[in-house]
């Protein structure tokens, strides 16, 4: 599993399943509502888009293309399209550093 960010205020970053890289784009760069996952490379092929983020009413709806993925599948993309959506990238594990003083 790969993830980049990207420093454009739209696009958030990338991430990957080890088949598929998919990057994640925000609606607007202000308090965007929305946000789409789509296969790196080829933006009109939308994998997901959670929508009601201003609302507080969030939805996801699935791309023809990957609705009959598995729900395992589905809730992990999920989960990696937020974490990329608020945060960009994190350190590989193995890599990150601590200081105990």
């Amino acid at each position: 599993m790969i993830r980049t960010s990207i420093p454009d205020s739209i696009e958030r970053g990338a991430f990957s399943d080890g088949v598929h890289s998919f990057s994640v784009r925000a609606s607007s760069g202000d308090a965007p509502d929305f946000f789409q996952v789509y296969t790196s490379g080829k933006v009109a092929e939308i994998v997901l888009v959670v929508s009601g983020l201003n609302a507080g009413t969030l939805k996801a709806t699935w791309g023809l293309n990957w609705v009959t993925a598995s729900e395992e599948w589905r809730e992990w993309c999920e989960a990696e399209a937020f974490m990329v959506f608020y945060n960009g990238t994190k350190p590989a594990v193995g890599r990150v550093r601590v200081c105990n003083g």
